[in-house]
């Protein structure tokens, strides 16, 4: 079966003449971004062309995706749009709440039982509303994506920062909050700042341990994790030809974690292949029609400083392989550099696990170029020294790689297969021993690797690398091996040496399932019911925000000051709190539990301005709410880094906090604070943010007058009696203000007003 084949050839018929209308507009050569872009747009073509980083435009998504942690939240406030049907073709794929343990077949089956009234609550309200249901087991969102919905051309957005995945087969796949999911499910324009353009021109060949993985700890090591926020990165040339699409898959993935908006590569034979081999050659025939409006214009490639705002250069021939790490997925560090690194910074260096797969690397071609590497200790009499587990894509991926006897390598080496799920890679990971704290190394093929995330110890040391150079890690037991040049000893006595990885990038025999794990809706949903029990902890209905008041905002309190890194992790952890994702009111007890208080270096433990007693960020924040009194977040740079999560948005919101003011934010995140009806703030002057003090109260002045491109201003009166007015920047246009006032993006939708 082909999802959404009228859909693609629709799409299809019109790219082309509406490419040519852009260009006629623009008056010169397109990017593939660009064609993509405006072959989208929600209306007509404006009477100029939109400027990069500064225009708002309204597009129209061809679809939308949801994992089913994110899902919920989403699917709760579609409920409250009052819309019969989906408007565009959507899915929920169950992939968060799985926990790993001990292994696919019991942790699948101990997490359908625990999950039980979620899982029920989204296949009841996928059949409802037409959406497609992927139960648990399926696979992880991207991967099932990129094998079946995924189109060169298309334009989709997902409830998951990694959306950009289907990036890897020539589409603009952007992550947004629930919210934006449900103004496209309603039948809404979806809004996004059009973006900025980063090319990166790829040439030569990989070699030797080098993989796709590689070009993108690279490009984050250039760029760091907020280098290409408000852009897309555009990637082209000779070398990018030669990557599998699943290789570009991954690349794209991770752009996520330099905060591109998403990135792309151009449709080509590797992408053609990959669609035949998926079962859609009706969508490879019908992308080689217009192969040209696929990929940017030969001009763009010849000139690229012409036509992007800013060129990466990349020779493959000469990459190394890449470990970023720890603590930040951009700190790159050379394979050839990487011990002298381990030994000058006295990390552990002895390695505990090595684990492969996620959404990032966990392809049919990433499991047999771990594989080919896993059957050499085999053959070598070499025995892995450290535990290591292995995490397939999707069903598909993992049958076929069964099939062909992958797994049953893996064992051998002692490998523990987990389900296909996210796991271990978003902190579903039940690690013995983590509760000790003990400081140790991993090292995984996943994208993120903060503090906590993975077993919730804030003493594991996280690297990141392709699967085949964990796989090589985790059998030399040593963070200072380097397999390119270094031996091991074998059972024998005898040193031996790995060599490079082969990897097949298609299966010869095919791909192969049994049961994908896909549900199809009902025809109607009009007599499908769903039940959300008052007495529930895990689903809660949701009940809209109040609008603006009309004034003013005065005598708010300090919440908290954090200091540094402040992802979504930080502000609504995931880990064992994902079971709540549905309840905000439950969630919201993991408000900035995570964050970092400038006043005592500490975690969640603030200041209460009523009792002059210090508590949980939680508690005293439902003090305040309790009380009747708003409160403000100052946070640092790049505030809500990471997950799509809107629950860190909601959670403040939901339990009264009025504002947040940072030096700079995540976009992802500014929007979700948006279509809350929060007020998403910035310093005019960062230094500003050192003026800030424990016991501050604040007074946010010029909402009555609240207007695009007007800073509004923010009175911080000090304990001692003084104060300092501090001007703050926001991004708000008519549309958002209007969010703003009316409570919500949400209650404006359910007033039957366009968001």
């Amino acid at each position: 079966m082909v999802f959404d084949l009228d859909m693609i050839k629709v799409v299809y018929a019109r790219i082309p003449e509406r490419v040519e209308a852009a260009k006629r507009l623009l008056g010169r050569p397109m990017t593939l971004s660009e064609k993509i872009l405006y072959a989208h747009l929600w209306e007509n073509l404006p009477g100029k062309p939109y400027a990069r980083g500064v225009d708002y435009v309204d597009f129209a998504p061809d679809r939308v995706a949801m994992q089913d942690a994110t899902a919920q939240m989403a699917l709760l406030q579609f409920m409250q749009a009052k819309r019969e049907k989906v408007a565009v073709p959507s899915t929920v794929h169950c992939d968060h709440l799985i926990q790993a343990r001990v292994g696919a077949a019991a942790d699948l089956k101990t997490a359908t039982e625990a999950n039980k009234e979620v899982y029920d609550f989204l296949s009841s309200v996928s059949n409802k509303y037409g959406i497609g249901f992927w139960k648990a087991g399926a696979g992880i969102i991207h991967q099932v994506v990129l094998e079946n919905y995924a189109f060169p051309g298309g334009m989709m957005i997902g409830t998951d920062s990694h959306t950009p995945n289907a990036g890897g087969l020539g589409m603009v796949a952007i992550g947004v909050g629930g919210a934006d999911a449900c103004d496209v499910m309603s039948g809404l324009a979806w809004e996004l700042k059009m973006p900025r353009l980063i090319g990166v021109k790829l040439t030569g060949t990989l070699r030797g341990w080098a993989s796709p993985k590689d070009i993108i700890l690279e490009v984050a090591g250039r760029l760091t994790v907020k280098g290409g926020t408000g852009a897309i990165v555009e990637y082209f040339g000779t070398g990018a030809d030669k990557l599998s699409a699943t290789g570009k898959g991954t690349i794209c993935n991770m752009g996520a974690e330099i905060g591109a908006t998403t990135s792309i590569f151009g449709y080509d034979k590797k992408m053609a292949r990959y669609l035949m081999a998926t079962g859609r050659r009706s969508v490879a025939i019908g992308a080689n029609r217009i192969k040209d409006y696929l990929r940017p214009d030969q001009e763009c490639i010849d000139n690229p400083h012409e036509y992007y705002d800013q060129v990466i250069e990349i020779n493959l021939s000469k990459l190394e392989p890449r470990i970023n790490g720890p603590f930040t997925p951009d700190l790159a560090w050379p394979l050839s550099k990487f011990a002298a690194a381990v030994k000058k910074n006295k990390w552990p260096q002895e390695l505990s696990v090595g684990l492969i797969g996620s959404c990032t690397n966990s392809s049919y071609e990433d499991l047999t170029r771990a594989a080919s590497v896993a059957q050499q200790a085999i053959d070598k009499h070499i025995k892995a020294r450290s535990e290591y587990t292995i995490t397939p894509g999707s069903e598909m991926v993992r049958f076929t790689a069964e099939r062909d006897g992958l797994l049953d390598t893996f064992s051998k080496i002692g490998g523990v297969v987990l389900a296909n799920a996210c796991g271990p890679c978003i902190g579903q990971w039940a690690r013995h021993g983590a509760e000790k704290q003990e400081r140790n190394s991993i090292i995984t093929s996943f994208n993120r690797n903060f503090a906590k995330r993975a077993d919730g110890n804030p003493n594991t040391h996280s690297f990141v690398a392709s699967p085949e150079v964990v796989t090589a890690f985790a059998i030399a037991g040593d963070l200072t091996f380097n397999p390119q040049k270094d031996m091991l000893t074998n059972e024998k006595g005898e040193q031996v040496k790995l060599d490079p990885p082969l990897g097949i990038e298609l299966p010869p025999l095919g791909f192969d399932v049994i049961d994908a794990g896909y549900q199809k809706p009902a025809r109607s949903g009009k007599n499908v019911k769903v039940k959300v029990s008052p007495k529930s902890d895990r689903l809660q209905l949701l009940d809209p925000f109040r609008p603006w008041e009309g004034t003013d905002l005065t005598g708010l309190k300090l919440l908290i000051k954090a200091k540094g890194k402040c992802t979504t992790d930080h502000i609504s952890m995931a880990g064992p709190w994902l079971k709540y994702r549905g309840h905000l009111d439950n969630i919201s007890n993991n408000l900035l539990i995570g964050a970092v208080n400038f006043a005592n270096d500490a975690t969640n433990k603030v200041k209460n301005q009523l009792t002059g007693e210090y508590g949980e960020v939680p508690a005293t924040q439902r003090a305040y709410k309790a009380a009747g009194i708003g409160s403000i977040v100052v946070g640092d740079e790049n505030y809500g880094e990471g997950s799509s999560r809107e629950h860190a948005a909601m959670e403040p919101r939901h339990l009264g906090v009025r504002a947040i003011l940072v030096k700079s934010f995540a976009r992802i995140h500014e929007t979700n604070l948006k279509k809350q009806g929060m007020l998403a703030l910035t310093f005019a002057n960062p230094a500003d943010y050192d003026k800030i003090q424990e016991d501050d109260t604040f007074d946010i002045l010029g909402l009555t007058t609240f207007a695009p491109g007007k800073p509004l201003t923010v009175v911080a009166h000090h304990k001692d009696g003084s104060k300092d007015e501090i001007m703050a920047n926001h991004t708000y246009n008519e549309a958002q203000i209007g969010w703003f006032k009316a409570g919500s993006a949400l209650n404006l939708i359910a007033q039957g007003q366009e968001a």
